[in-house]
């Protein structure tokens, strides 16, 4: 469930950088009152996220536009498919157009690449998960997008979740002095997560009582063997490069989880059009 608030402030700002003083091609060209119908179309197979944005930014436009959709979010279509109608004030339609689609694009890119590695994934009992390498300032559309592709959501932000790095452990001394000084300052609901680079980082952040500990670039024969030593003592994720030919493989490790950034980083936009008709 999104939460619109949030949708109308990453909107609002998209368009102030996309119309700062209004558009003059369709002001200087199209009657005020002129009226049209368009179609939105799928280009190429994918999977569908961020219908309900691309739909807040019409309405922006224009409360009083018709809009019927066929599809929903994390639904796999079609190149050809015909996704949603809509009927509505010209100069409205032709101003939301692109932001809206870059938005709708974007998301489902993300949810198709994010689907891609779950039915990879399917017969293993290891998540895909994103990371905070989204897209600044539409970080909350990105996460949303990998969830419409049946991934899950690593920590928001910063300020939700600790994830001690090798700079942190580097500031702090070792992995156990960073450990200690986490769990006294932080509330104890959150859980503490180490990122390691070696078999023997990892029995520092076990013997540290470390909640997550990543396993960030290792092959997966390390991988193996630190899972194998973890033992349930704490969750296992999985980070570091990770494509989607090598998932399956560093599955096979028993990791619970694996990170990619390329979820969000570099994803490729959905080809989705809008048509006048």
């Amino acid at each position: 469930m999104l939460d619109m608030a949030l949708v109308d402030d990453i909107i609002m700002r998209a368009l102030k950088e996309d119309m700062p003083m209004g558009d003059i091609t369709t002001d200087s060209i199209v009657d005020p009152h002129a009226a049209c119908t368009a179609r939105l179309i799928a280009k190429e197979a994918g999977v569908l996220a961020g219908l309900q944005v691309f739909e807040r930014v019409f309405r922006i436009f224009d409360p009083q536009i018709y809009i019927e959709t066929y599809c929903s979010d994390g639904e796999k279509v079609e190149a050809g498919t015909l996704i949603m109608h809509l009927s509505g004030n010209t100069r409205a339609m032709l101003k939301a157009e692109r932001t809206a689609l870059n938005l709708l694009q974007r998301m489902s890119g993300i949810a198709t690449e994010t689907s891609k590695f779950v039915e990879a994934l399917r017969a293993y009992s290891t998540k895909i998960v994103d990371t905070r390498k989204t897209a600044p300032g539409i970080r909350y559309l990105d996460k949303y997008a990998v969830r419409a592709g049946g991934g899950t959501n690593h920590r928001y932000c910063l300020s939700d979740g600790i994830l001690i790095k090798d700079n942190h452990i580097k500031a702090a001394g070792s992995i156990k002095e960073a450990v200690e000084r986490a769990r006294a300052a932080a509330p104890h609901t959150i859980k503490i997560e180490v990122e390691t680079e070696t078999l023997q980082q990892v029995k520092e952040a076990v013997e540290a009582g470390a909640d997550i500990i990543m396993l960030d670039n290792m092959t997966t024969d390390e991988m193996k063997k630190a899972v194998d030593y973890i033992n349930g003592r704490a969750l296992t994720e999985a980070s570091g490069n990770v494509t989607l030919d090598k998932a399956v493989d560093i599955a096979k490790t028993g990791v619970d989880l694996i990170s990619s950034g390329s979820l969000t980083h570099s994803v490729k936009a959905m080809d989705i059009s809008l048509k006048f008709e």
